[in-house]
């Protein structure tokens, strides 16, 4: 991947609307501390963004799955979308939680990673399955809801999800990586 410029770069401050200006007020003092990534484009619709961060703080900070699988769904979810800057964020968030980097380097390949703890299986499964063939099996279903309950599987869905609108946004915004940042995966053949 070449760096491109970005469509939708940071908008100027005194260029903002009191809503763009109150959406990042109101990112800034949440956990994630700084305006970063998809949420530059996102300003251009600023309820929009303050709704969907808000999404995304549970997800991502409070769902019923531990940091290390969460992680583990958003880098599945960055590899389908060939998404470098997610890609970037989370796999240093991922090796912290306790995914260990085999597994990550096979994500980042494309392939099953030949070595999974239990749990890390059924999510593989479990959102390959959902990714390719848009549902899962019931056999599938029963594993994940045996490992993670109802409502885990439904945050794994949310995960999901919320990162693959992520990975859109910043795919068609051109949203680039920081500065020296390699891009950690390559497109598919």
């Amino acid at each position: 991947m070449t760096a491109r410029t970005p469509r939708m770069p940071m908008i100027p401050d005194a260029e903002m609307t009191e809503a763009q200006k109150a959406a990042v007020k109101d990112i800034v003092s949440g956990p994630r501390g700084h305006l970063v990534g998809p949420f530059i484009p996102l300003l251009r619709s600023p309820d929009f963004m303050t709704r969907l961060q808000k999404t995304g703080e549970y997800l991502r900070f409070n769902s019923a799955l531990e940091p290390r699988r969460s992680e583990m769904v958003i880098l599945m979810t960055a590899r389908l979308w060939t998404q470098a800057f997610e890609w970037h964020h989370h796999r240093p968030i991922a090796e912290k939680a306790g995914l260990a980097a085999d597994v990550i380097d096979a994500i980042a390949e494309g392939r099953r990673p030949a070595k999974m703890a239990a749990d890390e299986a059924v999510i593989y499964d479990f959102i390959d399955e959902l990714s390719r063939a848009r549902s899962v099996s019931d056999a599938t279903y029963k594993r994940a809801v045996e490992a993670f309950g109802e409502r885990g599987v439904i945050d794994m869905i949310g995960i999901h999800g919320y990162y693959s609108l992520l990975a859109m946004v910043l795919n068609v915004s051109r949203a680039p990586l920081p500065e020296g940042a390699k891009t950690g995966i390559d497109p598919l053949p």
